[in-house]
């Protein structure tokens, strides 16, 4: 080979190895259009009228159901429980489940009660068109023919939460600057929007999430479109704006929902300080009592 096809071959080379990480750059960046910070601003002057029973004397703790009214004019179905061990103020944990779920499923009642042990207290709300909250039979899609439905029933569960907090510091039981939120799948997803646009949740913990939801899209991923239909609900969005509050993530090696580089994307664009644990499992196998001791463990050493 003459040095010139050399420098030819090597150009070319080059040229590709910059255009492969241009796509990966760009495949890897959200759309930013909408500003989406504030997009989940509200006006906390507006009545929650909340609606509750008395509180239940249950073996370990005491717990009451609550009705409390949203953004959007939404009714939010809640649980509220705290221990009976323990003096003054509470600290808190917001505990949100999966996609197709509810407050009560098994996975987070284990979680709850494994909590309510440990000594927190425990604030559960059913996302929205889930559990008590059921309005339409219609399939989660985001680039199906109810996307905005989908998209409108993600963020209006970020609302939900931030009105809970609201909610949570108006009970005598509950210590307003300790409030920490669990999110497991959907509920993740859903906690990190949550968690960026909140000041008022103080440690956060993210089980099998991740981010860059336009590659749902498939081959449509790259669009425009696409990334900014989903940038209201985008967790790569915001959670950087979680730091410098502490974030835990605990994943699944194996994960066939949330694909492991979705979480490792969501990881990586979050600041400090910050933690990841990776467990052999896939989705629906991941540990439950390995990833709720290790929720535990955060917030024994953050909130």
């Amino acid at each position: 080979m003459t040095m010139k096809s050399f420098k030819k071959v090597l150009f070319i080379g080059l040229l590709l190895i910059g255009l492969t990480v241009a796509v990966i750059y760009v495949f890897a960046q959200p759309a930013t259009a909408l500003p989406v910070l504030s997009y989940y601003d509200y006006d906390k002057a507006l009545p929650l009228q909340v609606k509750q029973s008395p509180w239940d004397t249950l073996a370990t703790h005491y717990q009451k159901k609550l009705v409390y009214t949203s953004v959007h004019n939404k009714q939010v179905t809640a649980l509220l429980s705290v221990p009976k061990e323990g003096d003054g103020p509470q600290k808190t944990i917001m505990l949100l489940h999966g996609l197709g779920d509810h407050k009560q499923v098994d996975y987070i009642e284990a979680a709850h009660n494994l909590f309510i042990d440990k000594g927190y207290a425990v604030f559960r709300i059913d996302i929205a068109n889930h559990g008590d909250r059921f309005e339409q039979d219609l399939k989660f899609d985001l680039t199906g023919p109810h996307r905005y439905w989908t998209r409108n029933m993600v963020a209006q569960t970020v609302f939900d939460l931030r009105r809970g907090v609201d909610l949570l510091e108006q009970h005598k039981e509950i210590d307003p600057n300790r409030i920490g939120f669990y999110g497991i799948s959907l509920g993740g997803i859903t906690g990190t929007l949550f968690s960026g646009v909140e000041p008022r949740i103080k440690a956060s913990v993210i089980v099998i999430a991740g981010g860059q939801l336009n590659l749902l899209y498939g081959e449509d991923a790259l669009d425009s479109e696409a990334k900014e239909f989903v940038s209201v609900i985008e967790p790569l969005n915001f959670v950087e704006a979680i730091s410098p509050r502490p974030l835990l993530m605990l994943n699944a090696e194996e994960d066939e929902v949330i694909l492991p580089m979705m979480s490792t994307l969501l990881y990586n664009k979050a600041k400090e300080p910050k933690k990841i644990i990776w467990y052999p499992a896939k989705h629906k196998t991941i540990p439950q009592p390995d990833v709720y001791l290790e929720g535990v463990n955060w917030y024994n050493t953050h909130l």
